[in-house]
């Protein structure tokens, strides 16, 4: 309670926060053994079977294929046209090379 007192004084500046910058992952190459994904498989999978979210799964983010299927199952196919369209695009953006690196952040092979 003192902080908040000493603050509302007037004579102190308010606490200042700098949130952390991230740079963002350029992605990198697979560790040994590890099964390196096709960026190609993973679009036809997007265009084909995108409403399922059956190339999110490919990909490793589960998470997010599952919340793909469970919106096009469970909302009697009105989620299906959204997420039909959402795998639509994310197939041309795997094709396009937008999309390069799997869940685990390790390149996408041809």
């Amino acid at each position: 309670m003192s902080d908040y007192r000493n603050y509302n004084n007037g004579n102190n500046q308010p606490p200042m926060y700098n949130p952390p910058q991230y740079q963002p992952q350029a992605g990198m190459e697979p560790p040994p053994g590890y099964p390196q994904r096709s960026r190609i498989a993973a679009g036809i999978l997007a265009i084909l079977l995108g409403t399922y979210g059956i190339h999110s799964f490919y990909l490793g983010n589960t998470s997010r294929g599952l919340m793909q299927l469970l919106i096009s199952l469970l909302t009697c196919g009105v989620g299906a046209i959204v997420i039909a369209i959402w795998g639509i695009l994310d197939g041309i953006k795997l094709l396009d090379g937008r999309i390069n690196v799997d869940a685990n952040g390790v390149f996408l092979k041809d």
